[in-house]
């Protein structure tokens, strides 16, 4: 039977965790600091939950450098709930922005204020998505799904990489080529919002840094856009300037921790920025439900329902593994080391052009998430290649079952000498495919 320090895990999600803190945990899950309790039976209404939560958004603070703008949920339902989160709390945002500005113009007649806003929602309202890979795609379609009862239209793909790319994601087109809402400034309707997935898991794709043409242009915070960015999968794995995004989510299971945990990063003016349920549903739109509710969850501590603390602790051990490991680097020493062990399995790719194939473009390729071919995507050489791996003990290679192909997944916790060991045994499956 292999030990832990013998295999090699390269899994998309849940992904490895650091073994310090696994074994921490072990002890945590029987007797949590000899309190004679584990941490799954403690409550999380105790002082213990409460010390645990604002530990672990302390080390997040430090690690991001999370300005006073901004506050930390903790919440249930994955990536996937936040892709009906995000709708349901940032139309309620447009929403009551523009009831304001109703209000202002029409004074007090309720009414009046009603019929405007409910005639704008189905003319006016439209939400920007960049659909680069599978995730941000299921996040449009969700958010289709949600407004179809309002009308068609009102979801803006402004960007499908596919339609340059032969009809596969594996590319970031330049900028100039965006289909984004024009801002009401610009005499459009404005978006309610801008969503991007940062890094595409399925397809190895993620954006080299943040958007140009997405920062602030115009003074009126009722004009400038909100982005809002899915970094699941990347999360922790570089500097982020987090005063440039209304909402950063990620689950927990690939950078941070283990599943049943989302993280959500949301500017504080969108909490206090929201439409009233009754008005809502006066205009015939659903107010958010409870548990996807950010100003309900940011008030009660993310507390308002029963929260995993054991995998909230989890998070923050991982989080103050990274702060000791890098020290004063920060995030710029795991953004270092993340890059090295990218390169090293991208050179080998490279240095085998006839055997592999990359599926991601130069621009456009993952960190995170090497995703290659064998021989153009040959089914016999990917199964002898994951067999030969599996035997060596380099494991979870296989690509996403919707795309197929050889995925490695370079996340946070997968060492450097595993890095190598997949390069290694790389070189030489390529050396032994080479015709004779």
């Amino acid at each position: 039977m292999p030990t832990r320090e013998e295999v090699a895990y390269f899994g998309a999600g849940p992904a490895p965790l650091p073994t310090a803190v696994l074994e921490k945990g072990a002890g945590a899950f029987v007797n949590f600091e000899d309190t004679g309790l584990s941490l799954a039976e403690v409550s999380h209404r105790s002082q213990t939950a409460n010390k645990i939560l604002a530990d672990t958004k302390s080390a997040l603070i430090s690690l991001l450098q999370i300005p006073d703008s901004h506050d930390i949920l903790f919440m249930h339902g994955g990536g996937s709930g936040e892709f009906s989160a995000v709708v349901f709390n940032l139309v309620s945002v447009w929403v009551e922005k523009r009831r304001k500005e109703a209000e202002a113009e029409l004074g007090g007649d309720e009414q009046k204020v009603i019929e405007r806003v409910k005639k704008e929602l189905r003319e006016d309202l439209r939400l920007d998505y960049l659909v680069t890979g599978s995730w941000s795609l299921k996040a449009s379609q969700e958010a289709a799904n949600l407004l179809e009862p309002l009308g068609k239209g009102l979801i803006n793909v402004a960007l499908d990489s596919r339609q340059s790319n032969d009809g596969k994601f594996g590319t970031i087109p330049s900028e100039d080529t965006w289909d984004l809402t024009p801002s009401r400034a610009n005499g459009g309707k404005g978006s309610a919002f801008v969503y991007y997935c940062d890094n595409e898991t399925v397809d190895g794709v993620e954006f080299p840094s943040f958007p140009k043409c997405l920062g602030h242009s115009s003074q009126n915070q009722y004009d400038s856009p909100l982005v809002v960015a899915d970094m699941s999968s990347n999360f922790l794995s570089r500097r982020v300037d987090v005063s440039k995004y209304a909402v950063i989510f990620g689950g927990a299971q690939k950078n941070i921790g283990i599943t049943d945990v989302t993280l959500v990063i949301v500017r504080r003016v969108i909490l206090s920025t929201q439409a009233s349920s009754s008005f809502l549903h006066a205009i015939g739109v659903w107010s958010p439900p409870v548990v996807f509710n950010w100003p309900v969850i940011a008030n009660n501590n993310s507390l308002y329902n029963t929260m995993p603390i054991f995998s909230i602790w989890i998070a923050g051990e991982v989080m103050r593994g990274l702060l000791a490991t890098h020290g004063e680097k920060g995030l710029a020493g795991q953004e270092e080391l993340a890059k090295r062990k990218a390169k090293i399995l991208y050179d080998v790719l490279d240095n085998f052009p006839e055997v592999y194939q990359v599926v991601t473009s130069q621009l456009a390729r993952s960190r995170m998430n090497i995703c290659f071919r064998i021989r153009g995507g040959n089914s016999a050489q990917e199964k002898t290649f994951l067999e030969y791996a599996e035997a060596q003990l380099l494991q979870g290679l296989k690509g996403h079952r919707s795309v197929g192909g050889i995925r490695a997944s370079n996340y946070n916790a997968v060492p450097l000498k595993n890095v190598e060991r997949l390069a290694t045994y790389m070189e030489e499956f390529a050396q032994k495919s080479k015709p004779a």
